[in-house]
């Protein structure tokens, strides 16, 4: 590195790169905060005009609209319960009810600090960790994503809120509609009903923002509830919430290294990322019970991910020419247009370009921060707008963003079918949490359990197939230990209760 430092230091230090990366940044903060329009979504529409742009101009200014993209969802998640994108899942769970609480912009401020952490931790991983971590990468096949796809489901414990009966219930919906379209072995088209627009299957954005905004606007429009009109902003929160954060050092380390595994996971994404951690941030806690009500840690945990897996996506793509995830394939597509292949001789034929790209990486993180901090003062404004004014706009936005993502008007229908079917659900007292991890994993798990026996018959030895590898062993121990130790922390609890009530006797 220290001999390509002089053309690293030229190429970060152009006027026109440091302009490039701060505006990526801000617009991809803009797009993710708008619901239906991703990271994906942005890097494609700027993929065409990177090719007239110098290699390292063009990573810089679609990194930085990477990790912007990325951040931007939690925005939406907060203020209006809508993730702008999938990866800000687990940000609604805590951070809306912040809102509901006048802590909107505290929770906004703690998204902003956790994100640029986060985002950083996963950049200096990206920078002294590719090589070894890429090679761990190769050792995932079929039986691995199974397993993974299974801890996942093991979270409906933690995200039932109430009954947890209605969470496995609800889970199981989302099973059932992660079968929708082409079956991953035999090619069948499933539930369909004649649309050859759901072969493909059920759009994510679409149900997500289906089953967590549209049931809040009409719960909007009926009680016709004024939006929260003073949403305090503390005086030194900044301060206050950095040092909070920052004192709980292994809380960040475990957020990021699951942002940064899971990214690593070809095809695993931010959302998956983001809920295992948040999953992970219940269980370690001494005050569970606070989640899902307003705890900032459940926000911390999750932006703090989610943006740490930005870093660990691009790990199998600069060392093996993988991409870890969907904005990662844009960004392979951005390097083949500059004839640049990357692989593991990447590193030694354009050292000075990767190394420019990896530190501006880190650099558009704190630059993160600070657009996130300032924004967080005047964005919980919205709430004050008027519900007769909110709603339709929230409305509207949801219905371009749905449309936007396949162009097509039957995502539309689907919004408004399955809005109201979570509507009348959350009335019932279902969580759309359960449902919707049952639709993000529910696809994984197949396609690992159907292509992990097709192996496993191959080789002769199904069974071992799927026990004997070990990563899946500790996968599977993972799985055990999720399931078995809240069963035990809840039988310990009744046992305190009880003796707790016979001293009193």
């Amino acid at each position: 590195m220290l001999e390509t430092l002089p053309e690293v230091l030229n190429s970060l230090t152009q006027p026109l790169n440091i302009i490039l990366l701060c505006t990526g940044v801000l617009a991809g903060i803009i797009v993710g905060a708008l619901p239906g329009l991703t990271a994906t979504m942005a890097l494609a529409l700027l993929l065409p005009f990177t090719f007239t742009m110098e290699s390292d101009t063009s990573l810089i200014t679609m990194g930085g609209l990477y990790i912007g993209g990325i951040y931007g969802g939690c925005i939406s998640a907060i203020l209006i319960n809508t993730p702008g994108t999938p990866s800000a899942i687990a940000t609604t769970f805590d951070g809306y009810p912040m809102t509901k609480k006048g802590q909107a912009s505290k929770a906004l401020t703690a998204a902003a600090i956790s994100s640029g952490i986060g985002g950083i931790i996963g950049g200096l991983a990206l920078l002294f960790l590719t090589p070894v971590l890429a090679g761990w990468a190769l050792n995932f096949g079929p039986p691995e994503y199974f397993w993974v796809a299974v801890l996942g489901l093991t979270m409906i414990s933690t995200l039932s809120s109430g009954s947890m009966l209605k969470g496995l219930i609800g889970g199981c919906i989302g099973l059932l509609l992660g079968t929708v379209g082409i079956s991953p072995v035999g090619g069948e088209s499933r539930y369909t009903f004649g649309f050859s627009q759901l072969q493909s299957g059920l759009e994510l954005i679409v149900i997500l923002i289906a089953f967590f905004c549209i049931p809040e606007v009409i719960s909007m429009i009926e009680n016709k509830v004024k939006s929260q009109k003073s949403v305090r902003r503390e005086k030194g929160i900044v301060k206050t919430l950095f040092f909070n954060i920052i004192k709980k050092p292994f809380f960040i380390i475990r957020s990021s290294f699951i942002g940064i595994i899971t990214g690593i996971i070809p095809g695993a994404g931010g959302n998956v990322a983001s809920l295992l951690s948040y999953d992970a941030a219940v269980r370690f806690s001494k005050d569970k019970k606070s989640f899902g009500k307003g705890n900032v840690d459940g926000v911390v945990a999750a932006e703090t991910s989610n943006n740490a897996e930005v870093g660990g996506s691009l790990v199998p793509l600069l060392s093996l020419g993988i991409p870890g995830a969907p904005p990662a394939a844009i960004i392979l597509g951005a390097l083949m247009m500059q004839g640049i292949t990357p692989g593991p001789n990447l590193m030694s034929q354009q050292s000075g370009l990767v190394y420019t790209f990896l530190i501006a990486f880190v650099i558009a993180n704190v630059v993160l921060i600070i657009f996130g901090l300032m924004g967080s003062r005047y964005i919980g404004k919205v709430l004050s707008i008027p519900v007769s004014y909110l709603a339709p706009s929230i409305v509207f936005l949801t219905i371009i963003g749905s449309y936007a993502i396949r162009n097509n008007f039957l995502d539309i229908a689907l919004l408004i079918g399955f809005g109201l079917l979570a509507y009348v659900m959350k009335n019932a007292g279902f969580n759309p949490a359960p449902i919707v991890l049952g639709l993000i994993l529910g696809p994984i798990a197949e396609r690992g359990l159907a292509q992990s026996m097709l192996l496993g018959e191959a080789a002769g030895n199904v069974w071992g197939y799927f026990f004997s590898r070990p990563i899946s062993i500790v996968l599977i121990i993972l799985c055990a230990l999720s399931i078995l130790l809240p069963v035990l922390g809840n039988l310990f609890a009744a046992k305190n209760e009880d003796s707790q009530e016979r001293m009193g006797a």
